[in-house]
């Protein structure tokens, strides 16, 4: 895909997620016990082959600069290929990003300095999987100014996103955000279409959009208007995105033969983890038998800065005491000890310890947390840099947790960063 480049918008303050925004912006949130969020949508761009790609940050960037720097230096500029870092440099005005379509509009000359023909605008805090060359093919044979990824959701649900009006060639003819009654999708009304915030600009129409029409938003500025001057198409990313990867078919005489899936059951999965909820609920569709989310793909494989740690173990094993140190259906980086403790259904990230007697369910750990004996952690999400106490309880008594911690308005409790010291 030379003639695309990718634009990834990581400038977010991401309030709903706030503790875990207080130190770092959305993108740079720790995902899936290796990763930051950002990594998916550059896995997806290089799994794309995309090799053209900018990221504009701004709030509190300084751990995404660090992260892409030490992970994501794989281009090679003999070759064309950069990914550029463009953080606010007030060129055009002496004011910060305001939104998702100033932060490109005040970036133009970057855009009109390249030969690119598409340009690709993604944001950096959703989980999913896209082949953006099945996007960009769609967009050719539509012959649209502007094609928006977009996924079916129940009806009752689509109020939180933009939702799509599309005729039945899927052709958009309006667009509301976060609307009281969502539009519903032509011969099924139990569905409605919301935009992913995915978007496919032809260059010409990419600037003149942004010339001509004002606003700092594309979604509540810029595409009602688009949409009533320009064919703007939506891309059904349910039926139409293909992940391929390869399964393992068995018989009867018990051989296992590796064959090509040509479509992976997570090749319609997306979540927009914007708020805790939603944030911790993708981290568990990645354990169990069968994750929603599969992280172990070998055709589409996901890429990150990787930490030059010890690999996790577990030890301990007396069950007369009660002291085992084990992990179910759990996702458990290098460097982590589980010290006779109890690890289910979580994600455990880098340097994390679980000391005797400790209990882990349904949660979320962040790095270099140590969790102290006799300690019954669950549905939890604990920031990085914490030191919990021995015997502390935490997701057992919502009452209690909302004195100490932030809780969600799906009850989940999180841990705010260096909030046990």
């Amino acid at each position: 895909m030379k003639d695309t480049v990718a634009i990834i918008l990581a400038g977010g303050r991401g309030e709903r997620l706030y503790p875990l925004t207080r130190d770092r912006s959305k993108p740079a949130v720790y995902f899936g016990g290796i990763y930051r969020i950002i990594d998916i949508a550059l896995s997806n761009c290089v799994n794309s082959e995309i090799y053209n790609i900018m990221v504009f940050p701004q709030y509190k960037a300084q751990s995404l600069m660090d992260h892409i720097d030490e992970g994501w230096n794989i281009f090679n500029h003999s070759l064309g290929h950069y990914l550029r870092i463009v953080p606010p440099q007030m060129r055009v005005s002496s004011d910060w990003y305001k939104g998702t379509a100033d932060s490109v509009r005040q970036n133009l000359y970057l855009i009109e300095s390249t030969q690119a023909s598409h340009f690709l605008i993604l944001s950096g805090d959703h989980i999913y999987k896209m082949n953006y060359e099945l996007f960009r093919d769609f967009h050719l044979e539509t012959d649209a100014a502007l094609s928006i990824s977009a996924i079916e959701v129940p009806v009752e649900e689509a109020g939180k996103y933009g939702v799509l009006t599309v005729n039945e060639q899927y052709q958009v003819i309006g667009f509301e955000e976060k609307p009281v009654s969502p539009a519903t999708i032509p011969g099924n009304p139990a569905m409605a279409l919301v935009s992913m915030g995915i978007y496919l600009f032809n260059r010409d129409n990419l600037i003149h959009t942004l010339r001509e029409i004002p606003g700092d938003d594309f979604g509540q500025h810029i595409l009602p208007r688009l949409i009533s001057q320009e064919k703007v198409c939506a891309y059904p990313f349910s039926k139409l995105n293909k992940i391929r990867d390869y399964l393992f078919k068995s018989y009867p005489d018990g051989r296992r033969e590796r064959v090509l899936d040509p479509r992976t059951p997570d090749s319609g999965y997306w979540r927009d983890v914007g708020d805790l909820d939603s944030y911790w609920a993708a981290n568990m569709d990645l354990t169990g038998i069968a994750p929603a989310f599969n992280m172990y793909s070998t055709l589409w494989p996901l890429r990150t800065a990787f930490k030059t740690y010890p690999p996790a173990k577990t030890i301990f094993q007396n069950t007369q005491e009660g002291r085992v140190g084990f992990m179910l259906d759990s996702l458990v980086a290098p460097g982590t000890i589980i010290s006779g403790g109890k690890v289910n259904k979580s994600v455990l990230h880098y340097d994390v310890r679980v000391n005797s007697w400790a209990e882990v369910h349904e949660s979320v750990i962040f790095p270099h947390v140590d969790i102290g004996r006799y300690c019954k952690i669950k549905r939890a999400i604990i920031d990085r840099d914490n030191h919990i106490p021995a015997g502390t309880i935490i997701g057992y008594d919502a009452e209690e947790d909302k004195k100490r911690f932030t809780v969600s308005d799906g009850g989940i409790v999180v841990v705010g960063r260096r909030q046990f010291k």
